[in-house]
């Protein structure tokens, strides 16, 4: 029987790619640190997640010259891809064409900048999906959603604005007008702006130790040199 596929979402770390939005006050090299560090710690928990729930590990990545670094990157369980598509939209919507072509009963999209997502949410996302849901969302703090995951690749649930304060609002309306059944899993959050990096302190440090060592080690560390 053909396993579900968990896809990370990346993009190579790279100055002036990643993390933009957090320079000032870091520097591009700091916050591109920083993204490496969260996509360490996204792969291996994903890893470790996929093995527990019999997933096949995916790591989609931008840009497409990017394939012998994050080579590099990955642990071996993955299998690699190319984003295709101009958009985000466009790209995630492929993306789960994709796993629909390979045979997938059904897929999870996470992105590579929330370290807080859980075994939990991977496992009540990927229940909701066995037992009927169309859509599954995880929600983020931004209004937005850190994980997606589809039964069947329906690439009309991606037309809504992206990376907007209303974007999980809009594709829950849309899946609904569409006939979608859409059911959510508790929320986590992203680090999308220099403001969000507390939010990792207030995880469980049972928590952080175990999904995001690199992260709480690199902001400890940028805390240390009074950048934050």
């Amino acid at each position: 029987m053909s396993r579900g596929w968990l896809i990370v979402f990346a993009k190579a770390p790279r100055p002036g790619l990643v993390k933009t939005r957090m320079s000032p006050p870091l520097s591009l090299d700091q916050a591109t640190g920083l993204y490496e560090a969260m996509l360490a710690d996204v792969l291996q928990a994903s890893a470790r997640f996929a093995a527990e729930f019999d997933l096949e590990p995916v790591l989609a990545f931008h840009p497409p010259d990017a394939v012998g670094e994050m080579l590099g990157r990955a642990p071996s369980v993955f299998r690699l891809q190319i984003q295709k598509g101009l958009g985000l939209a466009e790209r995630m919507a492929n993306a789960f064409a994709e796993a629909s072509a390979g045979g997938a009963p059904f897929a999870l999209l996470r992105g590579s900048d929330s370290p807080g997502l859980e075994a939990a949410h991977i496992e009540a996302a990927t229940l909701q999906l066995l037992q009927g849901a169309d859509v599954v969302l995880t929600p983020d703090r931004g209004g937005g959603y850190a994980m997606v995951g589809q039964r069947s690749a329906d690439a009309r649930i991606f037309d809504v604005p992206m990376s907007t304060h209303d974007m999980l609002d809009r594709t829950v309306a849309l899946c609904h007008d569409l006939g979608l059944a859409v059911e959510q899993t508790k929320p986590t959050f992203d680090l999308d702006q220099i403001e969000d990096l507390r939010l990792v302190d207030r995880l469980p440090e049972e928590g952080s130790s175990d999904l995001c060592p690199r992260t709480v080690e690199t902001i400890a560390e940028l805390r240390k040199r009074s950048v934050l």
